[in-house]
């Protein structure tokens, strides 16, 4: 890992952000809004992982967005495409040794509620891991004991909602439920999660949080909501849905997350 951090932070070039965002589909096209952006490669970067998923570019691009300085990582490595559950950890240590203090996240996830179409965007309050699968499976020391009561760091949810406000933009707030992938849930499935109490499930996002979380970091996550769950529109669900409507509710969360940014609501 140290060869890792060498390269990232020789690469940086003095740029020291406390600040990254886990670019999901539909915001992809953040990265072309860094100034003096740095571009690299997860191939350049050993440990990264490959994404496999199309709409996940793989790359890390730094520089200054909304006159803040952060960094971008467009992409993610899935558990459903390797059965990893902790494919992401090499990259959130990476970031907590450079000095990455907040990270938020972001996701293409399916809604339970049907005033929350698509297009929506969601803050994510609290999560229900259904995947059967942990990041921290076979870390050996007692840090494996991750308390996860307030996962989602409640300042930077307030400077999310405060500059969804200031803005203008809906944004709802709820439960995320992850299911391990890569086939939709069924229609009974999305039943349960209902009586469970969640409010969108997806594929991805919670792993991350708890390596976030493992390794001490501030975290937030938002859904971009793509379509209605299995069962709530007799249609049946593909990931060419997911693509096509990512893009509407990335349009809204990009407009807060510029604002969160601009005016510095994630500094303190």
């Amino acid at each position: 890992m140290k060869e890792t951090i060498d390269r990232l932070v020789e690469r940086l070039g003095g740029l020291a952000p406390r600040a990254a965002l886990v670019l999901g589909s539909g915001l992809g096209g953040l990265v072309d809004e860094v100034e003096n952006a740095v571009r690299i490669s997860y191939a350049d970067l050993p440990g990264f992982p490959k994404s496999g998923v199309t709409g996940h570019a793989g790359e890390v691009v730094a520089g200054h967005f909304a006159g803040a300085p952060v960094l971008m990582l467009a992409g993610r490595a899935h558990y459903y495409e390797h059965g990893n559950a902790a494919a992401m950890r090499p990259v959130i240590e990476t970031l907590a040794a450079i000095g990455i203090t907040h990270l938020i996240l972001t996701n293409a996830a399916g809604s339970l509620e049907p005033d929350m179409p698509p297009g929506s965007v969601m803050l994510i309050t609290d999560h229900i891991n259904f995947s059967g699968s942990n990041p921290l499976f076979g870390e050996p020391t007692d840090r494996r004991f991750v308390g996860l009561t307030e996962a989602y760091d409640a300042g930077i949810r307030a400077a999310i909602e405060e500059a969804a406000a200031a803005t203008g933009t809906a944004l709802h707030k709820g439960v995320y439920m992850w299911f391990s992938g890569p086939s939709f849930e069924t229609p009974a499935e999305i039943r349960m999660a209902r009586v469970f109490g969640a409010n969108a499930v997806g594929m991805s996002t919670v792993p991350e949080v708890i390596l976030a979380r493992f390794c001490g970091l501030r975290v937030a996550a938002c859904s971009v909501i793509t379509n209605l769950a299995a069962g709530m529109t007799g249609g049946e669900l593909s990931h060419q849905e997911t693509k096509d409507m990512a893009p509407l509710g990335g349009k809204r969360l990009a407009t807060i997350l510029r604002e969160v940014f601009s005016r510095g609501l994630l500094d303190g």
